[in-house]
């Protein structure tokens, strides 16, 4: 869907998570193994493929209210789901860096949430955003230098609302 190249950093992950799902083409790659090894889900029971799609669907409805539009469903709130994942502040007594590790035993929530407090220190998660069109909602990182971007491809999305709303005048 999107012609943009990736999010940056640990932004990635979410991206890439809230596109496991093609709404359009009504594909779940969270359906295959092949899917939920990218996260680096194995041996995973049905609860937890259910777990990873309430995830999945907060981040999108997070990244709809970034790009200013609606929730497209009800859904779990995402910071409901991250006070799920604790993550503690590791420091390194040599060299004083610190770093942020998961308090928690789901791999995938943890690693969102990591990912998330990583972004709000650089500032970047809220240009990370799903597209307005409602058989799309794609994740995309919005590079645009006003932060305004409403498709994640003015090509595809961003062509067809323009062409429905020329028409509809």
């Amino acid at each position: 869907m999107s012609e943009r190249g990736p999010a940056p950093g640990d932004l990635a992950l979410i991206e890439a998570l809230v596109n496991t799902l093609d709404i359009e083409a009504g594909a779940d790659a969270l359906d295959t193994e092949d899917g939920r090894t990218r996260f680096g889900i194995t041996q995973i029971t049905q609860g937890e493929t259910e777990a990873a799609r309430e995830l999945r669907e907060s981040l999108r409805a997070t990244l709809l209210a970034h790009a200013g539009h609606p929730a497209h469903q009800n859904v779990t709130p995402l910071g409901e789901l991250l006070a799920r994942a604790p993550l503690l502040i590791e420091l390194d007594a040599r060299d004083g860096s610190a770093r942020l590790t998961p308090a928690d035993a789901n791999p995938l929530l943890s690693r969102v949430a990591a990912a998330i407090a990583g972004s709000l220190v650089a500032g970047t998660w809220p240009r990370l955003k799903a597209c307005e069109a409602p058989t799309c909602h794609w994740a995309y990182y919005d590079r645009s230098p006003a932060g305004r971007g409403r498709w994640c491809s003015m090509a595809v999305c961003g062509s067809r609302a323009k062409m429905r709303r020329y028409r509809a005048k």
